[in-house]
Parts: C-alpha cells; sequence; structure tokens
C-alpha cells in the first residue's frame, strides 16, 4: 500500500537462494502437482517486517504486519490482512485486506494476465528472486503451465489487496497495484515487490514468520466491509 507517485527508477534483488530440503506435496487427478505442504503457511499466521516505499527524493521503509485469514491450497487461494506501521500520514496503522493467488501451474501461472501487468513485468519481477531462476526458460514458454512444483521448497504468490479496512480511500495510499511475493517452506520468510505502474517500482516486502500468537493486530479488532 505505497504512496502513489510517478517514478523510473529500480532496486536491486536482495533475496537469497537456498538449497532448502524439499517438502510433501499432493498430486490431483488431472496431474498437476500441489504447492508443498507448509506448517508455516496456515490460517492465524503471522508474519512481521517491512516495506521499502523508497523514492529518489527519500529513503523510508514501513513496519508492516500480515495475518493470514484463509488459505485453500487445492484452488490456489488465500487471503489476509495487512497493516501498516508508522505511514506518515496516517493518524492510525492502516489495514487492508488482500486475496492471493498461489502459482501452482493448475489454478494460476506466472503470468498475471490482468491488473497492468504484462508478461515481460512478469518476468522482470519473478527474476528478483533467485529461487525463481530454476524456472525462468520454462515460464517464457507457458508461463510454468508444464513445471512440476512439487516438492519445491518456495512457494509463489501474487497478492492484491482488496479494501482499506480502517481508513478510508482518502489515506493517501494506493492498493491499486499488486504484491510477487516469494513463500519459503523453510523458514517461513517472505519476500515480495509491490507492482503498480503509477508507483515507485520494486518496493520490496520482506517479512518473518512470528511465533507470537498476539503479534501485530488482532484481526477481529476491525469492522471488515
Amino acid at each position: 500500500m505505497p504512496v502513489r507517485v510517478e517514478e523510473t527508477s529500480s532496486s536491486s534483488s536482495t533475496s537469497s537462494s537456498s538449497s532448502a530440503p524439499s517438502q510433501l506435496s499432493g498430486e490431483n487427478a488431472s496431474g498437476h502437482t500441489s504447492p508443498p505442504v507448509c506448517t508455516l503457511l496456515t490460517v492465524g499466521q503471522a508474519f512481521s517486517g517491512t516495506q521499502n516505499v523508497s523514492s529518489i527524493q527519500k529513503d523510508e521503509a514501513w513496519r508492516v504486519n500480515v495475518r493470514i485469514q484463509g488459505c485453500d491450497l487445492d484452488h490456489g487461494y488465500l487471503c489476509g490482512t495487512m497493516e501498516a506501521l508508522n505511514v506518515p500520514m496516517a493518524d492510525t496503522p492502516v489495514v487492508t485486506f488482500w486475496e492471493g493467488e498461489i502459482v501452482d501451474g493448475k489454478n494460476y501461472t506466472f503470468f498475471t494476465g490482468k491488473w497492468e501487468a504484462s508478461s515481460e513485468d512478469d518476468i522482470r519481477h519473478w527474476t528478483k528472486f533467485p529461487s525463481f531462476q530454476p524456472f525462468l526458460e520454462q515460464v517464457k514458454v507457458d508461463g510454468g503451465k508444464s513445471l512440476d512444483l512439487n516438492n519445491y521448497p518456495y512457494i509463489f504468490m501474487r497478492w492484491k489487496e482488496q479494501y482499506f479496512v480502517n481508513v478510508g480511500t482518502d489515506c493517501g495510499l494506493t492498493i491499486a497495484g499488486f504484491y510477487y511475493v516469494c513463500f519459503s517452506c523453510t523458514d517461513g520468510s517472505i519476500n515480495g515487490f509491490y507492482y503498480d505502474p503509477n508507483s515507485s517500482p520494486f518496493q520490496k516486502l520482506e517479512l518473518k514468520s512470528t511465533n507470537e500468537g498476539r503479534s501485530g493486530f488482532s484481526f477481529s479488532s476491525y469492522e471488515l466491509q
């Protein structure tokens, strides 16, 4: 949920790759494999970290809390809430509700096909994640439909914020874009890059899973639309 600005600068990739052990996953009747079963990608799991919203004019990062509210791996769906703290133009933490698409080759591929994102935009963002590199050439061919993501220790997703929970649309922030997300099944870390043609490019989201049950905010504390 960055401030809407016009920029042309970009940032370098800092997401790290790992030879993490494989995770168990299922296979459906059509032959497509489901993403790895991750104990850290479950309803109620909380994450905390930062989103870098720096521009040419200044360096800036917001503290961010995320909580998963729903997860359906069979249909490639998950949803949750995102809370941005220390937002300069807001008097209160800003909370949004988001829905996610899990790239599994069955329900969703690496090609977005909407939200003003071209296949070139997709490739440019996915390649920011070193863990995506083994799939690059095949994704260029078919978006990753033929890839077997079974046992891969990372899950790739897109998160799209749907609405503001506790503030109005005049809060000075935008939710027009979406996040390209890479989730590590090994340690529950999340790296993401925000895409919106009208915002600073490659704003990075970095989150770590937390075991604190009360970490961040309570979903029930806000009235959803």
